[in-house]
């Protein structure tokens, strides 16, 4: 049973109902749904669950961190109709790949559809396509799916799985065209045309605060002001931004009631605390060595644990993310005293030739280079307020409430992204306070008005994951608030977020692009890796897809 709550924030997809045959009393097909092993991420295979379900679709869940040989062995037991992959970092990427590849070896003949926030046709066409004799289709939203998986389980779906093949055998061909056509820079030319700042005329504020925070106990209520609407929309298939999306002419009711329900299960989670938000920064000095890696010292002191502290001194430089318990480790300013470890964050860069007087950029480029002798910093953060989540989801579920186990997971995944938000502020005004006298509204913060970036590994300017593995030792974050990393390196609780933090006001977002070989081989040789290992972790950005 779907409470009919589902359908209110699910009406527009009803014209891609597929209705079933005159007399019909049986599911129209049965589907195997995961989330690839090493990611946590479900909220949109849940929707697209939910929405074939009220199809009349059969829906086995497998859930998140699925390894292959569990697909397998479930679509040959549960002799499935069609496999769905979700995904949401980009190592699931390569998982879909492994399980398209067993698919084949097992003889599969069902449709295999992929679809997550990562995924894309390109990648669907160049890197799963080629490994399944049967069809491959990616699928970008909930309504679609409908659509894709009543047409590929039709009596007669021979043409459409041609067309499929021959669509996407076409697109694979264009793909790989236009890549050959682009012209890329050595590593060695890139770096000499690296973004250049003049550091001796340059001003590097000093953080008023250096080390280690943690937070604990955090009121959730605060962060409310600090939430992105927008992105919760899209995640229920809802395109459009906020407010506006609210009288759209389209979706204006459906995203109004699906805004009013999320706001009634927002208060309900500040009135009844069932959610736990967590939260973890570091200030450290720094500077670039070797082009592009920067280097990171962080002293090794003793954690100093204060609980119950309230802070009622207005001069006081807490931040207001929590009026309960707060758990600090403040970190001396004389770090010439303290034994101190250097950490290296290895950073990529652009190479793609770009035309003349646009540099090819690196986040080592935003950070004073040793040789300059200026002393510079750069800090690094993991915030959740995904504890508890879980618990919750499986309760609604249990009482067939898939709509406010979806809600939750949405719910928990702005309350973090606005906990992130809102403590960038208070580094930016407060802990580092290169921004003191800055008052930007939330407009201007969604907007990213601020000085300074907070770019996150995965994301398009540091697409290596394998860098939150130096956050949490620098850190030690799993310890002091405990997000787990899983061996994809996605983020548990799911509702997390973590990156770094840069205070130059030259530091500018950016996307990678493609790498060519020579700087995997060097990427490989400074991250003390193998390359077949490093081209694992870097396969979506390399010239060769």
């Amino acid at each position: 049973e779907i409470l009919s709550n589902l359908d209110k924030s699910l009406d527009r997809v009803e014209a891609e109902l597929v209705v079933p045959p005159l007399g019909f009393r049986g599911p129209q097909g049965r589907i195997l749904m995961a989330t690839v092993k090493g990611d946590v991420h479900d909220i949109g295979k849940n929707i697209v669950s939910v929405v074939l379900g009220c199809n009349n679709y059969e829906i086995i869940d497998l859930g998140v961190m699925v390894p292959p040989e569990r697909i397998i062995e479930t679509a040959i037991k549960e002799k499935v109709d069609v496999i769905g992959l979700s995904g949401l970092i980009t190592p699931s990427l390569d998982e879909m790949v492994y399980v398209s590849q067993a698919m084949e070896e097992k003889g599969f003949e069902i449709p295999l559809m992929i679809g997550g926030a990562t995924t894309s046709r390109a990648h669907s066409a160049v890197k799963i396509a080629p490994n399944y004799s049967n069809t491959v289709v990616h699928v970008n939203d909930a309504s679609r799916a409908v659509t894709v998986v009543g047409n590929l389980l039709q009596q007669d779906s021979r043409v459409y799985k041609e067309q499929i093949r021959e669509e996407y055998e076409k697109f694979r061909e264009q793909f790989l065209g236009r890549s050959k056509q682009k012209e890329y820079l050595s590593l060695e030319e890139a770096r000499k045309n690296k973004f250049k700042i003049n550091w001796d005329k340059t001003e590097i504020v000093k953080p008023n605060q250096l080390g280690i925070q943690v937070f604990e106990d955090i009121d959730l209520s605060a962060l409310e002001r600090y939430i992105d609407w927008t992105p919760f929309f899209r995640s229920w298939d809802l395109h459009g931004k906020y407010p506006e999306i609210l009288t759209d002419k389209v979706v204006g009711n459906q995203a109004s009631e699906l805004f009013n329900d999320a706001q009634n299960l927002l208060q309900k989670v500040f009135k009844e605390n069932l959610l736990k938000a967590k939260a973890i920064f570091g200030l450290f000095p720094a500077n670039t060595v070797n082009e592009d890696d920067i280097e990171v010292v962080a002293e090794e002191c003793l954690h100093e644990r204060c609980q119950e502290v309230s802070h009622k001194d207005p001069d006081s430089i807490q931040p207001d993310i929590s009026n309960a318990s707060l758990s600090t480790h403040h970190a001396k300013h004389d770090l010439a005293s303290q034994e101190s470890t250097k950490h290296q964050f290895i950073t990529l860069r652009q190479q793609l030739k770009k035309r003349d007087g646009i540099p090819n950029l690196a986040l080592a480029d935003f950070i004073a280079p040793k040789a300059s002798g200026k002393q510079d910093y750069i800090g690094c953060f993991c915030v959740s307020a995904g504890f508890g989540t879980e618990t919750l989801a499986k309760q609604f579920e249990a009482h067939h409430d898939d709509y406010n186990s979806i809600m939750i997971k949405a719910l928990a995944d702005r309350l973090a992204e606005a906990l992130a938000e809102q403590l960038h502020e208070q580094v930016r005004q407060k802990y580092w306070g290169y921004a003191s006298e800055e008052k930007l509204s939330n407009e201007e913060l969604i907007a990213e008005s601020y000085k300074g970036i907070r770019p996150a590994p995965g994301y398009p300017a540091c697409p290596d994951h394998l860098e939150k593995k130096t956050i949490w030792e620098l850190l030690d974050v799993e310890k002091n608030i405990g997000v787990k990393l899983t061996e994809s390196l996605a983020m548990w609780p799911a509702a997390s977020v973590s990156g770094y933090y840069f205070g130059n006001k030259e530091a500018k977002y950016f996307g990678l692009g493609k790498l060519t070989e020579d700087q995997l081989k060097d990427y490989a040789n400074r991250r003390g890796i193998s390359e077949n290992d490093a081209r694992k972790w870097l396969s979506p950005n390399l010239t060769e897809v």
